[in-house]
């Protein structure tokens, strides 16, 4: 009935569990999702690095600063300017240090990217009650 194609049928699965996960997410979930995706993308890019695979590393350092470039664009400056400009200016400096490191073949700044925005999560997700609090408040009764 079924040809013994798991592989294939398991990805399917898989990105049809991501894409309804990201459909229903909330906006700080979003983060945190595109968070763990660039982590995601620079270990495996390492991995590539290491094996000497250039194109390979070269697409999944290109994904992990495609969303890094999407966190900086979600930034909202209008509560914290200068809050935001950090955030700004850090995701900046990983997207050249990931270029960087895809140049230079630079294992090192790979595992600095991925600890910076490691950091950064631990953050995210330490705010995550205190959003969902704030949310259900604004919430109309």
């Amino acid at each position: 009935m079924y040809k013994s194609g798991g592989n294939t049928a398991s990805k399917q699965y898989q990105q049809m569990s991501v894409r309804h996960e990201v459909e229903t997410a909330s906006p700080h979930r979003l983060i945190q999702l595109m968070m763990e995706r660039a982590v995601t993308k620079i270990g495996i890019a390492r991995g590539y690095m290491e094996r000497n695979a250039v194109a390979e590393k070269g697409i999944h350092i290109g994904d992990a600063i495609s969303i890094i470039n999407g966190l900086q664009a979600s930034l909202n400056h209008k509560p914290n300017s200068r809050l935001s400009g950090n955030f700004d200016a850090l995701y900046d400096y990983m997207a050249r240090r990931l270029l960087e490191a895809n140049l230079n073949n630079q294992p090192d700044i790979l595992n600095e990217v991925a600890g910076l925005m490691r950091e950064m999560k631990e953050a995210w997700d330490a705010i995550g009650p205190e959003v969902a609090k704030a949310a259900a408040n604004a919430a109309p009764n």
